[in-house]
Protein backbone atom coordinates (compact mmCIF):
# COMPACT_ATOMS: atom_id res chain seq x y z
CA UNK A 1 0.00 0.00 0.00
CA UNK A 2 1.17 3.61 -0.77
CA UNK A 3 2.43 5.81 2.21
CA UNK A 4 0.32 8.94 1.86
CA UNK A 5 1.77 12.15 1.81
CA UNK A 6 0.58 15.29 3.33
CA UNK A 7 0.84 17.09 -0.29
CA UNK A 8 1.08 14.78 -2.97
CA UNK A 9 1.26 16.60 -6.75
CA UNK A 10 -1.58 16.02 -9.08
CA UNK A 11 -1.30 16.37 -12.85
CA UNK A 12 -4.26 16.83 -14.44
CA UNK A 13 -4.70 14.79 -17.92
CA UNK A 14 -7.20 15.02 -20.54
CA UNK A 15 -7.27 11.00 -21.04
CA UNK A 16 -3.42 9.84 -20.68
CA UNK A 17 -3.29 9.72 -16.84
CA UNK A 18 -2.91 5.74 -16.76
CA UNK A 19 -0.04 6.16 -19.70
CA UNK A 20 1.54 9.43 -18.39
CA UNK A 21 2.16 7.74 -15.01
CA UNK A 22 3.74 4.16 -17.04
CA UNK A 23 6.12 6.44 -18.96
CA UNK A 24 6.84 8.16 -16.02
CA UNK A 25 7.47 5.25 -14.00
CA UNK A 26 9.73 3.65 -16.62
CA UNK A 27 12.36 6.60 -16.68
CA UNK A 28 13.04 6.63 -12.90
CA UNK A 29 14.56 4.02 -10.73
CA UNK A 30 12.30 2.71 -7.31
CA UNK A 31 8.99 3.96 -9.27
CA UNK A 32 5.62 2.11 -9.03
CA UNK A 33 2.12 2.39 -9.87
CA UNK A 34 0.49 2.10 -6.52
CA UNK A 35 -3.36 1.91 -7.18
CA UNK A 36 -5.77 2.66 -10.01
CA UNK A 37 -9.34 3.63 -9.48
CA UNK A 38 -12.28 3.95 -11.87
CA UNK A 39 -14.57 6.15 -13.12
CA UNK A 40 -18.78 5.16 -11.77
CA UNK A 41 -21.76 5.89 -13.69
CA UNK A 42 -22.77 8.15 -11.10
CA UNK A 43 -21.65 11.84 -11.49
CA UNK A 44 -21.37 10.70 -15.48
CA UNK A 45 -23.20 13.88 -16.72
CA UNK A 46 -20.32 15.87 -15.05
CA UNK A 47 -17.30 14.17 -15.72
CA UNK A 48 -18.60 12.55 -19.26
CA UNK A 49 -15.80 9.69 -18.34
CA UNK A 50 -17.19 5.97 -19.40
CA UNK A 51 -17.77 3.91 -16.00
CA UNK A 52 -14.45 1.72 -15.54
CA UNK A 53 -12.61 4.26 -17.37
CA UNK A 54 -9.10 5.31 -15.36
CA UNK A 55 -10.02 8.50 -13.20
CA UNK A 56 -7.04 8.67 -11.34
CA UNK A 57 -3.26 7.08 -10.92
CA UNK A 58 -1.59 6.78 -7.95
CA UNK A 59 2.34 6.76 -8.76
CA UNK A 60 5.63 7.26 -6.81
CA UNK A 61 9.17 8.02 -8.84
CA UNK A 62 11.94 7.44 -6.42
CA UNK A 63 9.91 7.66 -3.22
CA UNK A 64 7.49 10.93 -4.01
CA UNK A 65 3.66 10.11 -4.61
CA UNK A 66 2.17 11.97 -7.45
CA UNK A 67 -1.57 11.40 -8.20
CA UNK A 68 -2.89 11.61 -12.08
CA UNK A 69 -6.19 12.47 -13.13
CA UNK A 70 -8.23 11.99 -16.37
CA UNK A 71 -10.06 15.27 -15.78
CA UNK A 72 -10.72 16.29 -19.53
CA UNK A 73 -9.10 19.25 -22.34
CA UNK A 74 -10.04 21.91 -19.87
CA UNK A 75 -6.48 22.51 -18.42
CA UNK A 76 -3.07 22.02 -19.45
CA UNK A 77 0.05 22.29 -18.24
CA UNK A 78 2.29 24.96 -18.24
CA UNK A 79 5.63 26.49 -17.54
CA UNK A 80 4.57 28.00 -13.97
CA UNK A 81 5.22 24.31 -12.19
CA UNK A 82 7.71 22.19 -13.51
CA UNK A 83 9.69 19.13 -11.48
CA UNK A 84 13.26 19.27 -10.98
CA UNK A 85 15.71 16.27 -11.09
CA UNK A 86 18.89 17.02 -9.16
CA UNK A 87 21.84 15.30 -10.92
CA UNK A 88 25.02 14.24 -9.65
CA UNK A 89 26.85 13.63 -12.88
CA UNK A 90 26.63 14.08 -16.41
CA UNK A 91 25.37 10.52 -17.32
CA UNK A 92 22.52 11.17 -15.43
CA UNK A 93 21.92 14.73 -16.94
CA UNK A 94 21.82 12.55 -20.35
CA UNK A 95 19.80 9.92 -19.71
CA UNK A 96 16.85 12.16 -18.06
CA UNK A 97 17.27 14.46 -21.02
CA UNK A 98 17.04 11.97 -23.74
CA UNK A 99 14.02 9.75 -21.95
CA UNK A 100 11.99 13.06 -20.57
CA UNK A 101 12.40 15.01 -23.97
CA UNK A 102 11.45 12.51 -26.30
CA UNK A 103 8.39 13.41 -28.22
CA UNK A 104 8.31 16.76 -26.14
CA UNK A 105 8.33 20.26 -27.49
CA UNK A 106 12.19 21.14 -28.59
CA UNK A 107 10.97 24.92 -28.31
CA UNK A 108 10.70 24.43 -24.77
CA UNK A 109 14.38 23.24 -24.32
CA UNK A 110 16.46 25.90 -23.20
CA UNK A 111 18.67 26.80 -19.72
CA UNK A 112 18.24 23.01 -18.31
CA UNK A 113 14.40 23.05 -18.96
CA UNK A 114 12.72 20.42 -21.11
CA UNK A 115 8.93 19.86 -21.85
CA UNK A 116 7.46 16.31 -21.95
CA UNK A 117 5.05 14.58 -24.84
CA UNK A 118 2.49 15.39 -22.23
CA UNK A 119 3.90 18.87 -21.79
CA UNK A 120 4.99 18.72 -18.20
CA UNK A 121 8.07 20.66 -17.62
CA UNK A 122 10.63 19.53 -16.15
CA UNK A 123 14.64 21.02 -15.09
CA UNK A 124 17.25 19.06 -15.02
CA UNK A 125 20.05 20.16 -13.38
CA UNK A 126 23.42 19.64 -11.81
CA UNK A 127 23.91 18.96 -8.32
CA UNK A 128 26.76 21.94 -9.00
CA UNK A 129 24.80 24.48 -9.92
CA UNK A 130 23.21 25.83 -6.70
CA UNK A 131 27.12 26.42 -5.53
CA UNK A 132 27.91 28.22 -8.70
CA UNK A 133 25.23 30.80 -8.02
CA UNK A 134 25.87 31.43 -4.07
CA UNK A 135 27.34 34.70 -4.44
CA UNK A 136 24.93 36.47 -7.51
CA UNK A 137 27.77 39.30 -8.06
CA UNK A 138 30.85 37.21 -7.74
CA UNK A 139 32.56 37.10 -11.36
CA UNK A 140 32.00 33.28 -10.95
CA UNK A 141 28.45 33.26 -10.95
CA UNK A 142 28.22 35.87 -13.48
CA UNK A 143 29.95 33.63 -16.34
CA UNK A 144 28.17 30.32 -15.12
CA UNK A 145 24.88 32.03 -15.79
CA UNK A 146 26.23 33.36 -19.04
CA UNK A 147 26.60 29.61 -19.62
CA UNK A 148 23.22 28.81 -18.86
CA UNK A 149 21.89 31.04 -20.57
CA UNK A 150 23.00 29.29 -24.30
CA UNK A 151 22.71 25.78 -23.31
CA UNK A 152 20.00 23.87 -23.41
CA UNK A 153 20.77 20.71 -21.79
CA UNK A 154 23.06 21.65 -19.34
CA UNK A 155 26.70 20.27 -19.20
CA UNK A 156 28.55 19.78 -15.96
CA UNK A 157 31.99 20.44 -17.95
CA UNK A 158 31.29 23.66 -19.94
CA UNK A 159 29.67 25.30 -16.52
CA UNK A 160 32.73 24.12 -14.71
CA UNK A 161 35.07 25.85 -17.02
CA UNK A 162 33.27 28.73 -17.56
CA UNK A 163 32.80 29.23 -13.61
CA UNK A 164 35.79 29.34 -13.06
CA UNK A 165 37.64 31.28 -16.02
CA UNK A 166 38.89 27.94 -18.48
CA UNK A 167 38.61 28.03 -21.68
CA UNK A 168 35.54 25.80 -23.18
CA UNK A 169 36.73 23.77 -26.35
Amino acid sequence: MATIQKISPNLWFDNQAEEAANFYVSIFKNSKIEKINRYSKVGFEIHKKPAGSVMTVRFSLGGQNFIALNGGPDFKFNEAISFVITCETQEEIDYYWTKLSEGGDKKAQQCGWLKDKYGLSWQVVPSIIENLFDDSESDKSQRAMDAVLKMKKLDIESLEKAAYGKAIH
